[in-house]
């Protein structure tokens, strides 16, 4: 197994965890605007090596999940932005073109220091 894109959470925006709720992570990259940042789980941004598509594996610390879709421009905002709306809910077809749809359970705590990445 190869890891397509490895991060950490550095900080986590004041209304990012009521995405959650919704069945949804957003991420961004350190250095996001703040009207932004204060929704997003924030990260130390890394190299993107690979494909994100179905049927790669999301690793959010130690919880696995299977990628069911990939919008057609997730990569590239992660790649870019290190910006991603991850939805729990395995859908085959992604809803927009920027999100990404797992299978799992919505991870009950997230927090500054967890390791989020993709594995081919």
């Amino acid at each position: 197994m190869s890891v397509i894109y490895q991060t950490t959470i550095t900080q986590i925006g004041e209304c990012a965890r009521d995405a959650l709720s919704d069945r949804m992570l957003i991420t961004f990259r350190e250095g996001a605007p703040a009207d932004v940042a204060e929704f997003c789980f924030i990260h130390c941004h890394g190299d993107f090596c690979g494909q994100l598509k179905p049927g790669t594996r999301f690793e959010l610390g130690d919880k696995q999940y299977p990628v069911t879709a990939v919008g057609e421009v997730a990569e590239l905002n992660l790649r870019e932005l290190g910006h991603i709306t991850l939805r729990f809910d395995g859908q085959t077809q992604a809803e927009y073109p920027g999100t990404v749809h797992v299978a799992g359970d919505v991870p009950e705590s997230i927090n500054p220091g967890c390791t989020l990445k993709f594995v081919a």
